[in-house]
């Protein structure tokens, strides 16, 4: 990370030594990196060019000739959080186990996503509400910009581990078209209003205990076929070991 990484955050902000000269790759990665910390303290109202240049300490006209307005840095800084948030979910899938029959792992993947979402909300709440309230449509939703380091962005992990679970039987088929907006809507709902709305005084872990009830609601609403007794114990127990306080901890 280049010296300026450091100078985003904390109350040295005050003090940043400006610099004069970057290489031209370099000075955008800085405001790049500087306006993902506005992001990450103050949502995307936080994200201005102004205050990335002086973080990085370089002067405006130095900055425009990487980003034309406040706009084009938020913009990148979007798809720079949906990658973030795409980072936790694989995460969270990735943490199922292995060992499973392919229906229950399929459904148990399925639900980390959800898990996972709403994990980031809680962890990164400015990051988060960056990601997911700016965008005004879909196109980003596939963009290799907003995508993690697994290569997916959230929406298309989202529709992978339908399409699994469509694909060894535990979805019904008529069920698939349209489920990822089903699905995706019971989450963010959640993590809105537990951020911003009338859940916001819920008790420290909350939303991590309610996570897996409300994945299995919405898996169960899709028609996803309920597994043995045996199974759900194991899916039960994949869940909690994937729930957001597991590995957030007390808040």
């Amino acid at each position: 990370m280049t010296s300026s990484a450091a100078e985003t955050s904390g109350p040295q902000d005050a003090s940043v030594t400006p610099r004069s000269t970057y290489h031209h790759g370099d000075l955008r990665r800085a405001l790049l990196e500087a306006g993902t910390e506005l992001a990450r303290e103050g949502g995307p109202d936080k994200v201005m060019l102004r205050e990335a240049t002086r973080r990085v300490g370089v002067s405006a006209n130095a900055a425009y000739r990487h980003f034309a307005d406040r706009d084009a840095l938020l913009d990148e800084v979007v798809s720079i959080a949906q990658g973030l948030a795409a980072d936790v979910i694989w995460a969270t899938i990735e943490a199922v186990p292995a060992r499973m029959p392919s229906g229950e792992r399929a459904r148990a993947r399925f639900r980390a996503v959800g898990v996972g979402y709403l994990r980031f909300a809680m962890d990164e709440p400015g990051l988060f509400r960056t990601a997911f309230a700016v965008p005004v449509d879909l196109r980003r939703a596939g963009s290799p910009d907003a995508a993690g380091a697994c290569g997916r962005t959230p929406f298309q992990l989202l529709s992978d581990t339908l399409d699994d679970m469509a694909e060894v039987g535990v979805l019904p088929a008529e069920e698939r078209p349209g489920a990822e907006l089903l699905a995706w809507s019971a989450v963010h709902g959640l993590a809105m209003l537990a951020l911003e709305g009338p859940l916001r005084d819920l008790p420290a872990g909350a939303v991590g205990e309610l996570a897996p009830r409300l994945v299995r609601m919405v898996d169960l609403g899709l028609g996803v076929t309920v597994p043995s007794t045996a199974s759900t114990a194991s899916t039960g127990e994949t869940e909690r070991r994937a729930s957001p306080d597991d590995v957030a901890g007390p808040q």
